[in-house]
């Protein structure tokens, strides 16, 4: 019998995970967004990456609809985009693209400007897992820049520093 709910989230919320927004477009190449930190490498040949997205999620139905979407990596003082993205902050759902200066990736897909790496992606193939989908893309292009992530452990928002370079 598989472990119960909120023992699983108390296990899952000790691991520590980058945070990401992804981002794809709706009709009329309409900017989509949503904070995530289920993402993952999965090959190098070809390069593929892998998102995981909620069911009932709009962003869900666009990347199924368009076949692209980019994952920006947040760097440590980008939390209010994390926050944003993730529906948390009010009266900003209509339009989370409103105050940023978007770019657009290799595919079509909106890059967020000033983070600190971001994946351009093409759908390579979705799985049906549980309660989310998990989206692989093909990584067409890609971007990095110099910071430090901004990350999730234990249901909050944390920085990283380095232990050691070496």
């Amino acid at each position: 019998m598989p472990v119960d709910s909120e023992t699983f989230k108390a296990a899952m919320a000790r691991f520590t995970a980058g945070v990401t927004v992804v981002t794809t477009l709706h009709e009329n190449e309409i900017p989509i967004g949503v904070t995530a930190t289920a993402f993952s490498s999965v090959s190098l040949e070809p390069p593929l990456v892998l998102i995981c997205i909620g069911k009932g999620l709009f962003t869900l139905d666009c990347i199924e609809a368009c076949g692209v979407f980019a994952v920006n990596f947040l760097k440590r003082d980008q939390l209010e985009w994390g926050q944003l993205f993730a529906g948390m902050i009010p009266n900003r759902d209509d339009d989370r693209f409103a105050e940023i200066a978007v770019e657009t990736a290799e595919t079509g897909a909106p890059v967020l400007p000033g983070v600190l790496g971001w994946v351009d992606c093409q759908l390579y193939n979705k799985i049906d897992a549980g309660d989310h989908v998990v989206f692989i893309g093909e990584v067409l292009a890609a971007h990095v820049s110099d910071g430090m992530p901004l990350a999730y452990f234990d249901r909050q928002w944390v920085t990283v520093t380095p232990v050691s370079r070496g």
